[in-house]
């Protein structure tokens, strides 16, 4: 199963599911596709379209996904990382009012350079980023909430 997250960002993203339904029309998505809109409207015989998802649900979702296919929001990719999840992520921009401005692609770019996602810059080759994937190796995300815990442990000396 694929999901894709568009976020809770109140701007559309059809880009990104205009370039998901054709992939499912052409063929090279033939998986179960489930979306977490957000405030984008979009009619689709071919995905299962969510508003919001209760965050109990969100998770279930991400545990059973084979792949994510994401905005660039930090929460969103760090959600499939979490899990362990191959993610392919795409910017909202600016140019096609998707959001005020192209910080996504700086929050991407960095995620890509560590080694834990793959991006699709050009939707028109999503379905090359899709063949990618497959032989994607994602680097293991490991959370360092632990340092931080213990720092605050040893400051106040438990």
């Amino acid at each position: 199963m694929i999901l894709v997250i568009l976020g809770t960002q109140d701007k559309s993203f059809h880009r990104l599911l205009d370039a998901v339904e054709r992939e499912i029309t052409e063929g090279h998505i033939k998986d179960q596709v489930i979306v977490q809109a957000g405030y984008t409207k979009y009619q689709s015989n071919h995905m299962k379209i969510f508003d919001l998802i209760p965050m109990k649900k969100f998770d279930d979702l991400i545990d059973q996904s084979d792949l994510i296919i994401t905005h660039g929001g930090v929460g969103s990719i760090m959600s499939g990382l979490r899990h362990q999840k191959k993610i392919i992520a795409v910017a909202r921009e600016a140019q096609y009012f998707e959001h005020t401005n192209d910080h996504q692609k700086q929050i991407i770019s960095e995620f890509v350079k560590q080694g834990y996602i793959l991006e699709c810059k050009d939707l028109n080759y999503l379905d090359q980023t899709l063949k990618e994937i497959e032989k994607f190796e994602p680097k293991k995300y490991h959370s360092n909430n632990y340092k931080m815990m213990k720092i605050l442990r040893d400051f106040i000396g438990i």
